[in-house]
């Protein structure tokens, strides 16, 4: 069962330390390239801001974005502000966001998420814990997959896991750290696929942030994921 309270709670914890390196960082670092193709750390933290208010709109029943355009273009006009400017935007959307989850509320109600995903409302606040430490590493300050939370990382990977389950692209796989084990891909009575590594790696690998190198796959390629 989602406990909804939990996640806020470690979402909270994960905004702090995300705010706590950014504020080592100085204004030209924020322009600087960050781990995601085409964005620098400016854009992550303007996406970070713009995120939380988007999950507060689902939450309180509206579209989480104008649109697809509209919410590339917030990106795109607050990614170059000064590390003060993004400090205080993602502190402060990050607050309104604990605001909206601390109101009494039906957490069994479905959500609207982008691009017509429907999600109970309990589960928003796990998907903002993952915006949080997921974009964290991506920033390429120091904090890597290792360093997630060990109860997200496993959380993420079921997640993720079962994200794929079904697809039509994506053989029957077997994923396990050697103490816990997840399926993917087509339905089948029997994996085609079998893919083992540490719990960072297999995260990464999920998430699209590692190409799966450091991966034992048995039974056939590393299968190639679809875009989240």
């Amino acid at each position: 069962m989602i406990d909804h309270a939990h996640d806020l709670a470690s979402v909270r914890d994960a905004t702090e330390r995300l705010l706590t390196a950014v504020g080592k960082l100085d204004n030209a670092s924020v322009t600087e390239s960050s781990l995601l193709p085409g964005w620098t750390r400016g854009h992550v933290l303007a996406h970070l801001a713009r995120n939380a208010d988007a999950l507060v709109n689902a939450l309180e029943g509206r579209p989480m974005y104008v649109s697809g355009e509209a919410r590339d273009a917030d990106i795109e006009r607050d990614a170059p502000r000064p590390l003060d400017a993004h400090l205080a935007d993602v502190r402060e959307s990050a607050a309104r966001f604990q605001q909206t989850g601390a109101a009494p509320a039906d957490w069994s109600r479905t959500v609207e998420l982008r691009n017509g995903v429907t999600d109970s409302a309990s589960q928003v606040p796990f998907r903002r814990w993952a915006e949080v430490e997921l974009h964290h590493v991506d920033l390429g300050i120091g904090y890597e997959l290792e360093d997630l939370p060990a109860e997200f990382t496993q959380r993420e990977t079921e997640f993720l896991a079962a994200r794929f389950t079904g697809h039509p692209d994506v053989p029957p796989t077997r994923i396990t750290d050697g103490t816990r084990a997840w399926s993917t891909g087509r339905e089948a009575a029997d994996p085609e696929v079998t893919v083992t590594g540490p719990p960072a790696d297999l995260l990464g690998w999920l998430a699209g942030r590692r190409d799966g190198t450091a991966l034992t796959v048995r039974g056939g390629p590393l299968p190639v994921l679809p875009p989240l």
